[in-house]
């Protein structure tokens, strides 16, 4: 069931947009205001949208080529003097090629640098094992200081923004490449370590966050029409994370399954188990791309095959209420 609240800040409608292009529309949007706003890129702006920043303001887009380490030490720069600069590239080499210097040069001194890596997951589709992120969450979950934000639509994207600007201090923001479904409408506010709770049922939790929200959000609604009704949380802010929402909802359901696009070890499964473990132990099935590398097809066949589509949303909670 869909709560009265909740309705009020659905989107109706059947547009879609990709994260990356509402994250370069938003950016270029704030530039015109914020003349503290830099952007950071490796020769990658037509894919990660900040080519919209740069055609508007390219006396403050800085483009390093494929040196993504190197970006990211003068990302902590710029912050050291007072600029708010947004880093961006693919979520593969942000997390992984760059891991050092974000640890050591943004989140040990607590620089407030913005990471904002697009093609995250497997959803990128035909790229393959080498550009899916299926780590990244993990990999930036477990550096001290940094939050980690995955928004589940265009809107999230564009709200989540506005939030990690006034936020001193750094912070990752998981973008995909495909479109999505439009879940939120402007009403919506995002808030910093706050679930939302879509649905509303006794019969299972299910916790999801960035482009698989759509996905499960289309499982508990095909849910209740056969009588099963489900909490539905969408957990954008993986850290700091809603541990009362999660904790409250398990209390009541008993059942908790977990949907992303991500190596179900570190990520937004492993979070949720962290919660309940300490708070409140309850059965945690953890959905997702379980243990192994991405492999290449379109974006619907990888996420059929690594088990987190809708059908498999919908078997998992029948089974195992």
């Amino acid at each position: 069931m869909i709560p009265e609240n909740v309705k009020k800040i659905l989107y109706e409608g059947d547009k879609k947009i990709a994260t990356r292009v509402a994250y370069g529309e938003k950016i270029a949007e704030l530039g015109e205001t914020n003349k503290d706003i830099v952007v950071l890129d490796c020769d990658l702006s037509k894919s990660t949208m900040t080519s919209i920043f740069a055609k508007k303001f390219p006396d403050r887009f800085f483009n390093f080529g494929i040196a993504e380490a190197n970006m990211m030490s003068v990302a902590a720069g710029l912050a050291a003097m007072g600029k708010i600069p947004f880093a961006s590239t693919f979520a593969v080499f942000a997390s992984k090629r760059a891991c050092d210097q974000v640890s050591i040069s943004v989140a040990y001194p607590r620089l407030n640098v913005k990471i904002c890596a697009t093609h995250a997951g497997i959803s990128i589709g035909e790229d393959g094992a080498t550009h899916q992120a299926i780590e990244d969450v993990s990999i930036m979950r477990s550096i001290p200081n940094i939050v980690v934000i995955s928004p589940a639509d265009a809107t999230e994207t564009r709200k989540a923004i506005d939030k990690i600007v006034e936020y001193d201090g750094p912070c990752y923001l998981r973008l995909c490449r495909g479109s999505a479904p439009i879940i939120f409408n402007e009403s919506y506010d995002f808030e910093i370590g706050r679930g939302v709770k879509l649905t509303e049922g006794d019969k299972a939790t299910i916790v999801s966050a960035g482009f698989t929200t759509h996905i499960a959000f289309e499982a508990a609604k095909k849910l209740e029409e056969e009588g099963i009704e489900v909490d539905l949380i969408n957990m954008a802010s993986i850290k700091p994370i809603d541990e009362e929402m999660i904790v409250d909802s398990a209390k009541r359901t008993g059942l908790v399954i977990t949907v992303e696009d991500h190596n179900i070890i570190g990520g937004l499964g492993s979070a949720v188990c962290e919660v309940l473990s300490s708070k409140y132990p309850t059965r945690v099935i953890r959905l997702g791309v379980k243990d192994k590398f991405g492999s290449s097809g379109s974006p619907e066949e990888l996420i059929s095959a690594y088990g987190f589509d809708c059908g498999s949303i919908i078997e998992t909670v029948k089974s195992n209420i």
